[in-house]
């Protein structure tokens, strides 16, 4: 085991190193062989315990265990702890959060002691739950500071090695409970599995290693293919362009993007609907608008008000203006109308057409016909009075009301 172990570490050669240790055999392992190899790889070695307070006495055994045993060897120690509550994910979950943040809070590299049967345990509970390539790949050996130096070990070299140095370690009263699937693997699945091959951890583990790589390979072509549009998403191959649907959502906002969650973008993809949207977690919507996906941001429906005149009304990004026909600014507005009644800016509404040089359409259409996504199309704003709509901003008058009259009035549109 040592030398499998001294392989690893001699890539962090003078590094600074916490391990991780829980008091069990694997952690005791990974500090022993550590500290013997702290001159020759001349490592910082120290150790660090947390306390999730599920086990009572027991919880505080195990603290005081790793504590006298880092005294006796005079090895720097620090501990943390916290009342641990099962989450939306169960609480070995919440444990294993509450634990890294711990961790991660610590300078330098963090050893944990995950073995090659770890790893395989790993493989096994993705395959029952439902996964991909990137959870066929297990755990990884390097995360960040996170270190893994004993992931190529198996547990029977484990107990060989302790036996070896009397290197004494304490039970966790909760591997021995089928609560928690990874126990009911352990207990009962992997020495089935085992009966057939005995080199089943350290098989798993190497495949889950090989598949690591194909999952960076695949990820790497992901990033460089990067895109929000339709078109060339259709064109990539499925293994990418899943990954960077995945991508596109963790932008978004979704945090832990699923499969089904990467399959409803993928629907989107091929919709034969230029318009179409889905929802997803943590209160994303995506649409698709023509060729493009774009994550849909709140838009503010055009609040309906009279526009006297004279009179401004401003909206996002410009503002309207109504002048009358003797106001000196009148040779630079737009167009000239002769309104029926008061005169209002509103939202669009169904029956609104408006003559353009390109002929009468009706508002939809004018939008469909300007791509204009259908989550905008409440927010632009249309000029209209009691007999129908005198312009719309952005595209101009209404070619049906624009007079040559002394009595007309002005509309001027500014883009702020």
């Amino acid at each position: 085991m040592l030398n499998k172990f001294k392989s690893f570490m001699e890539n962090y050669r003078g590094e600074r190193v916490v391990c991780a240790v829980s008091g069990g055999a694997d952690s005791m392992a990974l500090l022993w062989a550590m500290y013997l190899l702290r001159e020759s790889l001349e490592l910082e070695v120290s150790a660090a315990h947390f306390n999730h307070g599920l086990r009572g006495q027991e919880s505080d055994r195990d603290e005081s265990f790793v504590r006298d045993f880092c005294r006796g060897y005079q090895i720097p120690f620090v501990s943390g702890s916290a009342n641990v509550t099962a989450g939306k994910k169960g609480l070995e979950a919440a444990a294993r959060e509450a634990r890294y943040a711990f961790l991660k809070s610590l300078p330098g590299k963090i050893a944990t002691a995950h073995t090659a049967d770890d790893n395989a345990e790993t493989v096994l509970m993705h395959l029952v739950r439902g996964t991909g390539l990137k959870g066929l790949g297990g755990i990884q050996p390097v995360n960040g500071n996170l270190i893994r130096p004993m992931l190529q070990i198996t547990r029977g070299e484990v107990e060989t090695f302790l036996q070896t140095y009397s290197v004494p370690y304490v039970e966790d009263s909760s591997n021995h409970s089928d609560d928690f699937l990874r126990n009911r693997l352990r207990h009962h699945v992997m020495p089935l599995l085992k009966q057939e091959n005995p080199g089943l951890a350290q098989n798993l583990s190497a495949m889950a290693m090989r598949l690591r790589q194909d999952e960076m390979a695949l990820s790497k072509l992901a990033r460089e293919n990067m895109t929000d549009q339709v078109a060339r998403l259709r064109n990539l191959e499925p293994a990418v362009r899943s990954r960077v649907l995945s991508q596109i959502l963790l932008d978004a906002g979704v945090k832990e993007p699923e499969a089904e969650h990467i399959a409803t973008l993928e629907k989107l993809v091929f919709s034969e609907k230029p318009s179409a949207k889905a929802d997803f977690p943590a209160n994303v919507t995506i649409v698709r608008n023509y060729d493009r996906l774009q994550v849909l941001l709140e838009e503010i429906p055009v609040e309906s008000r009279e526009l006297t005149c004279p009179g401004i009304y401003e909206f996002p990004g410009g503002r309207i203006t109504c002048i009358s026909n003797t106001d000196v600014e009148c040779t630079v507005v737009s167009y000239p109308v002769m309104p029926k009644g008061k005169i209002f800016v509103r939202g669009r509404q169904s029956g609104d057409t408006i003559r353009l040089h390109g002929g009468t359409k009706s508002l939809k259409k004018l939008f469909i016909d300007a791509k204009i996504p259908a989550s905008k199309r409440d927010s632009v704003p249309v000029i209209a009075d009691e007999s129908g709509v005198l312009g719309v901003v952005g595209f101009g008058g209404n070619l049906d009301r624009i007079v040559l009259d002394e009595n007309a009035v002005r509309i001027k549109i500014e883009y702020l």
